[in-house]
């Protein structure tokens, strides 16, 4: 491979770690080939994209990314698949799902909105974390809660609060 190409290689891996915020990296060796196309297929389905490269192209794109964690560039050995997604949980879900047919892939690593977690002993811990659209909508829902209170008890007793005034009125 050509220096130029390497470089190209970087440059993109790079730029895809700035834009996604989150990314796995994976072992995904000696699997089939029908395997990996089965493991792209699933990852297409689910807006997750695949990428393999040289550990060491990975390793300087960590750098031109500003990811500068020395526990993912250790996990960087034999070979690297890397997963990347808008949301945090997915590749997690996706390999848990495709953990149950093989004992491949295996989590190296990961690194989610500036938090890094490093092992396959991670995986569950990823799988339970909640996507940012899960908490605005807990956010939400414990919001209109109190409000939907509030105004139910003022429906309620609205009636009570009228009569209670009304007789104020006649007796003053």
């Amino acid at each position: 491979m050509r220096k130029e190409e390497k470089q190209e290689i970087v440059q993109a891996l790079t730029d895809q770690i700035k834009s996604y915020g989150n990314f796995y990296i994976a072992d995904t060796a000696d699997l089939t080939v029908a395997k990996i196309n089965n493991i792209r297929r699933k990852c297409f389905e689910r807006g997750i994209k695949i990428q393999v490269a040289k550990n060491s192209l990975i390793e300087k794109a960590l750098e031109g990314a500003g990811v500068d964690t020395a526990e993912l560039k250790d996990v960087l050995k034999g070979a690297s698949t890397l997963l990347f997604s808008e949301v945090g949980n997915l590749p997690a879900k996706l390999i848990k799902e495709l953990r149950k047919e093989g004992d491949k892939p295996l989590l190296k690593g990961a690194y989610i909105d500036a938090a890094v977690f490093v092992g396959d002993n991670q995986l569950d811990t990823l799988v339970a974390l909640k996507s940012k659209e899960e908490l605005i909508g807990e956010i939400v829902g414990l919001l209109q809660s109190p409000a939907k209170n509030v105004i139910s008890a003022l429906k309620s007793s609205g009636s009570t609060i009228a009569g209670l005034v009304k007789t104020l009125q006649e007796r003053g």
